[in-house]
């Protein structure tokens, strides 16, 4: 259930008889061709279905992450690794003081893993607060799945390519681009990132059927799932 879809009552009904709660974490950056939403779109998604059946709240997404390197290209919102974490631990905070017990942060974008020291911090100082720190696209069922129909996928390629982050009437490029040299990549500075870039996506073809992206999807929204229910021991 989507905390927007939520009163303030019905949550405190939830938190009687359970203290679950999933918070996407996101960004707005480039990606290519696709939605500079992409990762803010995924995370909500694959939390709000994976937590549907369970009944479990959903906050809306963190919709700025860090993101640096990106800041060449126009539309890209990048937070200080110290202000993502500050947030991160002010979002904890509120959900421990009214009530929740047991957080999920699904992650949609790997810049974003520094917050996951503060998650830790934040149990450090609160002993009876469980945080787990999911990145959905990379857990290991979900890139499983993503290796098993094409093994060259990356940032803005087709691996986030979903009929929800795609724009309406715009065509994607043909062809497969080569891999970028990544730890070059992060070396640069964003000018110059975006220079070795090009259009965005770091390698790889830029879409795939839709029936090889939903049962991608349904693995992740499965494993998500999983974790919501079973991953607390």
């Amino acid at each position: 259930m989507k905390i927007a879809e939520m009163n303030w009552m019905q949550v405190e009904a939830w938190l009687a008889s359970d203290d679950r709660a999933v918070v996407p974490l996101g960004s707005t950056e480039q990606h290519a061709h696709l939605s500079l939403a992409v990762d803010s779109i995924l995370s909500e998604r694959v939390a709000a279905e994976a937590a549907e059946p369970l009944g479990v709240p959903v906050f809306p997404a963190l919709a700025y992450g860090i993101t640096p390197s990106f800041m060449a290209y126009p539309g890209t919102v990048s937070l200080r690794a110290e202000t993502h974490a500050r947030v991160v631990w002010d979002v904890l905070d509120s959900l421990h003081r009214t009530g929740f017990r047991r957080i999920l942060l699904v992650n949609g974008h790997g810049g974003n893993t520094p917050s996951q020291t503060a998650a830790l911090e934040f149990m450090g100082a609160h002993p009876d607060c469980r945080i787990r720190f999911h990145n959905w696209w990379n857990a290991p069922r979900t890139m499983a799945q993503v290796m098993h129909h094409d093994p060259v996928a990356s940032h803005a390629s087709w691996m986030e390519n979903f009929p929800w982050t795609r724009l309406a009437n715009l065509a994607q490029p043909e062809g497969r681009k080569s891999m970028v040299d990544l730890d070059r990549l992060r070396s640069l500075p964003p000018a110059e990132a975006r220079r070795l870039l090009g259009d965005g996506n770091f390698g790889g073809v830029y879409q795939r059927p839709d029936e090889e992206m939903l049962d991608i999807w349904n693995v992740a929204v499965e494993e998500t799932r999983d974790i919501l229910r079973d991953g607390w021991a």
